[in-house]
């Protein structure tokens, strides 16, 4: 088996924004490891899950230098899941996992998981009930962050789905939390509905998705220009779709036209294709890499509320590679229309980017820009 700083060394995040301040591991994956260690080395194959490795830290650490085989894996961004696909080849630790959706399929009788605490508590919950509905009776769950991410809330969540919660003593500025005793219960918190009565919708969100069920200042700002926007776009793609509530407006009012949702989320995936589905319009919904699957030049209108983090860390690098993706997806003369946090100052960036760039709305938080192809 291989040494574990072997394996940490080799890791990269492409496809995610590579930069000097943005790592493809941290002290809270060496924390989890060392916890859950020697669980790991008595597990039968087919019985450990990680659960939110972002670039591939826990699952090739488990395997390559805990012999854990057969890992199920579940990593919302699919992003994730190419890093850890290149990773394992990198390393020479493939083979050992396969990547399954949050669901039963991922732990049914699991007796170990490894996960990365998430810094949204509605997709904590979401997880941690996953856990204790379907895994083993006697599981343990092994998880830690950063300490400036994390709050006395993640131990409550815990102890909604788990008898016991211990917390771990504090290693280099990450702790750990070990859960067991599940707490099966007959009811999900999520995917959760909420009405939205000024657009006559009912909004699904799956705990990890960006903004929950809300509808969230930036989305509605960027929403009031949408019957300004190119009039003639027979494509019309929500890039980030979230909870797909640009996507299925678009299709309310554009009937003629073709609405794209995509997202690399595979939480958001699933709240847009419920919310279209429940709003009774057609929007195709696809889970994908900065809209790595579509043709060049074939779409006329991309709608978009880039992010600026880096999981923790403030960082453009997500968004302008959206920008650039958006460039090579449009037909000449085609539009990209943005909403973004004021302060960020994006406007230069498209220009060089995409194309000839106007600021079209502006209020005290957020600026709509329309960049032209």
């Amino acid at each position: 088996m291989a040494d574990l700083e072997t394996i940490f060394s080799q890791l990269r995040r492409a496809p995610d924004v590579e930069a000097v301040n943005l790592f493809a591991y941290d002290a809270s994956d060496r924390l989890i490891l060392a916890a859950a260690g020697d669980a790991v080395l008595g597990a039968d194959a087919g019985s450990v899950v990680v659960i939110g490795d972002r670039y591939g830290a826990l699952t090739l650490g488990a395997a390559g230098t805990l012999g854990a085989t057969d890992v199920r894996v579940h990593q919302d961004a699919l992003t994730g899941e190419i890093a850890l696909a290149r990773n394992a080849s990198a390393t020479g630790v493939v083979g050992g996992y396969r990547n399954l959706p949050l669901g039963e399929e991922l732990v049914a009788g699991a007796e170990v998981v490894l996960l990365q605490l998430p810094r949204a508590l509605a997709e904590l919950t979401e997880l941690a009930e996953t856990v204790a509905r379907w895994a083993s009776p006697t599981v343990r769950l092994y998880a830690a962050g950063r300490v400036k991410h994390m709050t006395r809330s993640m131990n409550d969540v815990l102890a909604h789905s788990f008898t016991d919660v211990q917390a771990t003593r504090a290693a280099q500025k990450s702790r750990g939390l070990i859960a067991s005793g599940p707490i099966v219960r007959t009811d999900f918190s999520y995917p959760v509905t909420s009405r939205i009565d000024e657009l006559d919708l009912d909004v699904v969100a799956h705990g990890a998705v960006f903004a929950g069920d809300k509808y969230d200042v930036g989305t509605r700002f960027l929403m009031s220009f949408l019957d300004t926007m190119r009039p003639d776009a027979h494509i019309i793609v929500d890039l980030g779709c979230g909870t797909g509530i640009l996507a299925v407006e678009a299709a309310r009012r554009r009937p003629a036209a073709t609405v794209v949702a995509t997202d690399r989320s595979s939480a958001a995936v699933a709240s847009t294709l419920a919310t279209a589905t429940k709003a009774g319009v057609a929007v195709e919904v696809m889970r994908d890499d900065a809209m790595a699957s579509m043709s060049d030049s074939s779409v006329d209108l991309i709608l978009c509320n880039p992010p600026f983090h880096e999981n923790a860390a403030v960082h453009t690098g997500g968004a302008e590679k959206l920008f650039a993706a958006a460039k090579r997806v449009l037909r000449p003369g085609g539009e990209l229309w943005t909403v973004h946090n004021a302060h960020l100052h994006f406007r230069p960036m498209l220009g060089r980017v995409v194309g000839p760039t106007d600021t079209v709305g502006r209020n005290a938080k957020f600026t709509v820009t329309r960049s032209v192809r």
